[in-house]
């Protein structure tokens, strides 16, 4: 028996309908190469195996992975890393991953840029995640939920809510509930300045209840560079589209400091 550390956000999943629902939603091939982000118990685990060519779990409890492996032997690679340190590239190169997971709420953006960060290396995922972080990353400008979250999750894949899960499916149970998340890699990048664009994104939204103006004064562009683009800036961030910030991005390109770039 493995007792949920609070300190890595383990909430296991206890519901087996769940886990052959979101296998079900993952639509698995039997020539895929799976990546299982945080197996934990290997409620997921079992199912993949039973259906995918090959699996990789990166699990960072030492407790679970000893147990994985007992409960799996040879037919389940596993890897005892923090997720965010391993780069899918070195795990199978040239592959189309797929990747799945409960993964645990307090790191759940870190680990979603780290997938933007290699979407190269990736065809799709399909996440159990806070329900309010996955309304987040099909959010639709001008609601509350728009923000930097949705902005990038967009630009890289094709989010999409799948189904929601109630709070009573894990142990321990935890104050919210979820929801599973389908992200679709095969969206090809815009042509841009992409360290531009994230900085564009990150200092407008740094300020929310302000103008653009505003936002981009902290990137160091002057009051004449920014009277000479194309583009209404007395708007506020969460009234863009995606489009809306990639035109602004390559508005300010010829007026680009990289010593002005903060991230």
């Amino acid at each position: 028996m493995i007792a949920p550390k609070k300190s890595l956000g383990q909430h296991f999943l206890k519901d087996e309908n769940v886990a052959r629902k979101i296998i079900q939603a993952f639509r698995l091939k039997s020539t895929d190469v799976v990546v299982e982000i945080g197996p934990g118990k290997g409620a997921l685990t079992k199912l993949v195996l039973e259906h995918a060519r090959s699996v990789i779990g990166i699990e960072v409890d030492a407790r679970a992975v000893d147990f994985l492996r007992e409960a799996f032997g040879g037919e389940f690679r596993i890897i005892n890393e923090d997720v965010l340190q391993v780069r899918l590239v070195d795990l199978v190169p040239g592959k189309d991953l797929r990747v799945v997971g409960n993964i645990p709420y307090y790191i759940t953006s870190e680990i979603l840029f780290w997938l933007f960060d290699q979407k190269e290396s990736v065809a799709d995922a399909t996440l159990m995640m806070q329900l309010e972080v996955a309304q987040r990353l099909t959010a639709k400008p001008k609601s509350k939920e728009y923000g930097i979250l949705s902005v990038f999750t967009q630009l890289h894949a094709r989010p999409r809510i799948l189904f929601k899960v109630s709070r009573n499916c894990f142990f321990p149970k935890p104050n919210v509930d979820s929801a599973v998340v389908h992200l679709d890699f095969s969206k090809a990048l815009p042509s841009c300045n992409m360290r531009l664009l994230k900085n564009v994104v990150r200092s407008t939204f740094g300020k929310r209840r302000k103008t653009l103006r505003n936002g981009l004064k902290d990137l160091k562009f002057s009051e004449e560079q920014l009277n000479n683009i194309q583009f209404d800036l007395k708007r506020r961030p969460e009234e863009l589209t995606l489009e809306d910030f990639l035109h602004l991005t390559k508005q300010l390109e010829p007026y680009l400091s990289e010593a002005s770039l903060k991230f």
